[in-house]
């Protein structure tokens, strides 16, 4: 089965998972919506199971999708930062920018391209999908040029430009109805593996409110886990919204004294980059464009 998985056909549905929708999906990446419903209906055939259930409320990940959608996400990561690293070491010309990325912010990664097309000169954009403490090391030992990832850890020295902001929402604690941070520390707590940046957000936000945060000892694998998990009473979820699998979604916003607890996502890069000019009016635009 493998070798007939075709490349694709997985960033057609690691498209449609993060945007939610085929249409968003085939707008992305510049295809008509039938081309990359037949890319994606070719490779749940090779897959053996249905990725996506459509509905009029959305599109969400079927059970079998919710397993095999973070391993493609996994796989498509790995295969970016091979691409990337042999074109540096291979081309290592001016003309492209490194981009590395964490999961919170893949999001990002279709307006970071479309805002690309308005620099006056021409630049490739080469993306890495990597957890927060690898991001950090290649911005620190120059094999990216700049990074997008929540704003959840300092790294003095560098350019900073907060470039998103997205609600944070409780899931698996009642639906509609606002809850206050105060109460919701009450509630046992699902976690995701810590460099991702949603349980660093959601450490520093119950300490820095002085709130014991109720961990359960299990850790999910990725936000859809997180859903799954909710929906079988093994506790809560803080989640940003737009990561919700579909609007449909049973979830409350979390409130800190009646103002919407939101997180940031940020752009770094170094002083120092021979892209400095350029960065600064990606990133402006990026943080301009929402």
């Amino acid at each position: 089965m493998i070798e007939k998985l075709n490349l694709e056909g997985l960033r057609y549905a690691q498209a449609v998972a993060e945007t939610k929708s085929f249409s968003a999906a085939a707008r992305a990446y510049g295809v008509t919506q039938p081309a990359l419903s037949n890319g994606i209906a070719k490779l749940e055939d090779r897959l053996g199971g249905k990725l996506f259930d459509r509905s009029p409320r959305g599109v969400t990940p079927t059970a079998f999708g919710a397993r095999i959608l973070p391993l493609i996400d996994h796989a498509l990561g790995a295969l970016g930062s091979v691409a990337a690293e042999a074109q540096r070491l291979t081309e290592p010309g001016e003309s492209k920018i490194r981009m590395g990325v964490s999961p919170l912010s893949s999001h990002l990664v279709a307006r970071m391209f479309g805002v690309l097309r308005g620099l006056p000169e021409p630049r490739d954009l080469v993306v890495r999908g990597a957890l927060i403490p690898d991001l950090q090391q290649g911005l620190a030992s120059g094999e990216l040029d700049v990074v997008l990832m929540p704003s959840v850890a300092a790294m003095p020295g560098f350019e900073h430009r907060v470039v998103d902001v997205d609600p944070i929402v409780v899931v698996g604690c009642g639906a509609d109805a606002p809850i206050e941070i105060d109460e919701a520390s009450k509630v046992q707590f699902l976690l995701v593996p810590d460099p991702c940046g949603l349980t660093m957000f959601t450490k520093r936000l119950f300490r820095s409110h002085g709130l014991p945060l109720r961990a359960y000892p299990g850790e999910a694998a990725s936000y859809r886990v997180l859903e799954q998990w909710t929906a079988l009473g093994l506790g809560a979820a803080l989640i940003p919204r737009s990561k919700l699998s579909s609007p449909g979604v049973p979830h409350r916003p979390l409130m800190d004294e009646g103002h919407e607890v939101r997180i940031s996502f940020e752009a770094l890069w170094s002083v120092d980059s021979a892209f400095g000019t350029d960065l600064a009016w990606l990133t402006g635009e990026l943080a301009g464009d929402k």
